[in-house]
């Protein structure tokens, strides 16, 4: 990594296993630097260590044609060796379609969706959406990871955040991360580091070296201790020795393996004035969204693009569990500025595609969605609403889940008809 020149040199080493049950005859793997003009450079691909040219890059989708036929079960070696020329983040430019973190800016360097990944094989299918104006559209299997990283100007070095466990190597850091979905760094002079124990989970926060941001910062830091404690009981373990808090230089937040970034605006906004309770609520909102996508996202995987009630509308009534839990007489408040401000409305169930905006996409799928989960949950029990939430993470774990899959899992757990509340929410019959 030459942070100076924003800058990379990468080589990448796959295994796949063919976990598909099908004979494959070829491959696509994402290639998302390649949205952006002269930012990715393919220098050269191998297939077990044989030359590989029967590939074509078209956009975001590298296609490879197998010289030979990949058996259920086995395993094949993709070697792959690129530069990257890290492109300016242009987070408010919503005129493009492509998406607004990965790159560099004034502050910071967010290395997101940097690698090529073999995506996920679903119904004979590969799983390749565009990108969109707003949103994701990524969907992805689980991976283990095992990236070293060195500068080119170690003295100089910035300070990395990133997905997986630090170690040293030699003259190299080794991150190592198990089953995760999608693994990121940031990197920045300008990073403080705060960090709490929850139990053997190290969790770090990174932000800004100003005193301005101390506040937010923390906060943020001991809201998701806070979250991590509240989700584990609730749901499941965290699967991470890991978690790190990451503040973005872009304005809103967002999820990956193991780490999460927050929103520049929020910290900003607290930052100028620290007893706004309103900015202090979006700041605990926020991390308590972002938190919960490390079940929601990072455990029990969905398609994104076409099904994003079933990571956004989860995370967001995680908050809801939030603040009852924690800050029970806020929650009306919660629900308000969070939601219902926006006379919230639309089925839950729309592809990120259909969404007709940020606005009325959000307030449908992550808002209508929230509200649906607590009038569920209002219908069903606590006992049955937790007991289902609990095993939906345990069948789904590593795996990416479909509404089919969440409502069958559900019918397991309650007899009560909730049919009124799905027609209600929903588009579509489960």
């Amino acid at each position: 990594m030459n942070y100076t020149a924003k800058s990379m040199s990468v080589d990448e080493a796959i295994l796949y296993p063919n976990h598909t049950g099908q004979i494959l005859n070829d491959m696509v793997l994402a290639v998302e630097p390649n949205y952006w003009p002269n930012c990715f450079t393919l220098q050269s691909l191998a297939i077990d260590g044989v030359t590989f040219a029967n590939y074509t890059l078209n956009g975001h989708k590298l296609s490879l044609q197998l010289h030979q036929p990949l058996a259920p079960e086995a395993v094949m070696k993709i070697q792959i060796t690129y530069t990257l020329n890290l492109p300016v983040i242009e987070p408010t430019n919503t005129t493009l379609i492509r998406p607004r973190i990965f790159g560099y800016g004034q502050q910071q360097i967010n290395l997101v969706n940097w690698y090529p990944f073999v995506v996920p094989y679903i119904g004979g299918q590969w799983v390749l959406h565009d990108a969109w104006y707003y949103g994701e559209h990524l969907v992805y299997d689980a991976s283990d990871f095992d990236v070293n990283l060195r500068f080119s100007d170690p003295a100089n070095a910035p300070v990395v955040a990133s997905s997986g466990e630090a170690s040293s190597n030699g003259e190299w850091t080794r991150y190592t991360l198990t089953a995760g979905r999608a693994f990121v760094f940031s990197m920045s002079p300008f990073f403080q580091v705060d960090s709490m124990q929850v139990g053997d989970v190290t969790i770090y926060s990174y932000y800004y070296n100003y005193s301005t941001f101390d506040i937010p910062g923390r906060l943020s830091l001991t809201t998701t201790a806070q979250a991590v404690q509240l989700y584990s009981q609730r749901y499941g373990p965290y699967p991470h020795k890991t978690l790190s808090v990451i503040m973005g230089n872009f304005p809103d937040g967002m999820e990956y393996s193991a780490s999460y970034f927050t929103s520049f605006g929020y910290y900003n906004l607290l930052a100028g004035s620290p007893t706004n309770s309103i900015y202090k609520l979006s700041v605990i909102y926020l991390a308590a969204h972002e938190t919960a996508h490390q079940w929601w996202f990072e455990q029990v995987a969905n398609d994104q693009a076409l099904e994003p009630w079933l990571d956004e509308a989860m995370a967001t009534y995680s908050e809801h569990i939030f603040f009852e839990t924690y800050y029970p007489d806020q929650l009306k408040l919660w629900w308000y500025v969070r939601s219902d401000q926006y006379n919230p409305q639309g089925f839950v169930d729309i592809p990120v595609y259909d969404g007709g905006g940020f606005r009325t996409y959000t307030n449908a799928v992550y808002f209508e969605g929230a509200h649906f989960l607590d009038d569920l949950r209002t219908r069903i029990g606590d006992p049955a609403f937790f007991a289902f939430l609990q095993d939906y993470l345990k069948q789904e774990n590593g795996k990416i889940a479909t509404s089919t899959d969440f409502f069958r899992i559900l019918h397991e757990h309650t007899q009560v008809d909730f049919s009124d509340i799905v027609k209600k929410y929903f588009k579509n019959a489960y």
